[in-house]
């Protein structure tokens, strides 16, 4: 009995130590799996090649991690993670490398709660950068169907972690401006600028959303900040115009309009507004000078032909109130100049009651009653 006992021990012993090093061994096959994966990369072969490679360091790992002792092992986390997470990024089947993503994500938890010492940082950081790879483009993927609240929270993790990457930040401040996160938006928008980025939409994003948040000041800076690198661009420059008008800061933006016009002479929109600016301090003249200048750019601009239309009324108005001998001889020739500008802008756009009100105004004053009733017929029309 004691004979059949004493074989029976051996045997047992053997099989455990057979077990053991089958599992040790499966841990070695997936060791193999990653040299083989770099030799691969290297040589550039394609991805069914690799893939085959991974497939046969997976299957390892799977036994390794369902073994009682290698799964207490970080390495076989570590592998696993890496693995995986290489799958995910080079997968052309979507639903497998979302499984596989998710696979590598776990593991990558389970090797970091293991391994204390630190002895597979390599694999796992090389694991955690292919994750982020798979996470910025499943994040690239949720921004262009609109899903605008994953996109943001898949680009931020990555963001953060590559906090240098200024497209990175762009994108998830989009995402985030999209998904009316004004705030998140700002940081990653600020986090995109103070790394260097020039690109004005950052800029203009900016100061847009200041100035939904009521902090005009801000929003003024931030697209003098953009100006400074991005000198007389043409979206930025107009944008800073137009605020400095909303804020009533006239004298500002005169000073911005005459010094860019020296430079660029051929922006329509800016020759309309130092117009307009000139025309609210009552210097028609010149005002009737600028709105000319963005006519001759684009002779169907109506913004231009309305306000300049109103210059001559203005100046038909002075001439009357002139008390000169000649007054009524200017008086006719701006009224008639008026008429012709504010036609032109009514033939641009017909639709638009301001114009048609001065026709009125105009026709009555030259007693065109016919005129006035085929005109007041097309106001009760709108």
């Amino acid at each position: 009995m004691s004979k059949i006992s004493l074989v029976s021990n051996i045997f047992l012993v053997l099989l455990s130590c057979n077990i053991a090093f089958a599992q040790k061994s499966q841990l070695q096959i997936a060791r193999n799996s990653v040299g083989k994966l770099q030799v691969a990369i290297n040589a550039k072969q394609d991805a069914k090649k690799q893939l085959a490679i991974l497939g046969e360091g997976i299957k390892a790992t799977d036994a390794a991690q369902n073994d009682n002792k290698t799964k207490k092992w970080p390495e076989t986390w570590a592998i696993k993670a890496y693995l995986s997470s290489y799958i995910s990024i080079i997968d052309t089947d979507e639903g497998n490398a979302d499984k596989y993503y998710n696979f590598a994500v776990q593991a990558i938890d389970s090797a970091r709660k293991l391994d204390k010492f630190q002895a597979n940082y390599r694999l796992i950081d090389a694991a955690a950068f292919n994750v982020n790879i798979r996470k910025q483009k499943k994040g690239n993927t949720a921004y262009a169907n609109g899903d605008f609240a994953a996109a943001y929270d898949l680009l931020k993790e990555v963001s953060d972690l590559l906090p240098k990457d200024t497209t990175l930040a762009i994108n998830t401040a989009l995402s985030a401006q999209n998904n009316q996160s004004y705030d998140k938006a700002l940081v990653y928008f600020k986090r995109a600028k103070d790394n260097g980025i020039k690109n004005p939409v950052v800029f203009q994003n900016m100061a847009n959303i200041y100035t939904s948040k009521f902090e005009h000041e801000l929003a003024i800076r931030t697209l003098e900040e953009g100006i400074k690198v991005n000198p007389y661009n043409v979206f930025l420059t107009n944008d800073y115009i137009n605020l400095l008008l909303d804020n009533e800061k006239y004298t500002e933006a005169m000073q911005v309009i005459e010094s860019t016009l020296k430079v660029e002479n051929n922006n329509k929109l800016l020759y309309f507004l130092y117009g307009y600016l000139q025309q609210h301090k009552s210097n028609n003249s010149t005002a009737e000078l600028a709105y000319n200048k963005a006519l001759g750019l684009d002779e169907n601009y109506f913004d231009a032909l309305y306000q300049l239309g109103i210059v001559y009324i203005n100046s038909a108005n002075e001439a009357l109130r002139s008390g000169k001998s000649e007054r009524n001889q200017k008086f006719i020739s701006y009224i008639n100049r008026a008429e012709i500008a504010l036609l032109q802008a009514h033939e641009i756009n017909q639709n638009d009651k301001a114009t048609v009100q001065l026709l009125i105004e105009i026709y009555t004053r030259k007693n065109r009653l016919d005129k006035v009733q085929e005109l007041k017929g097309k106001l009760e029309e709108f």
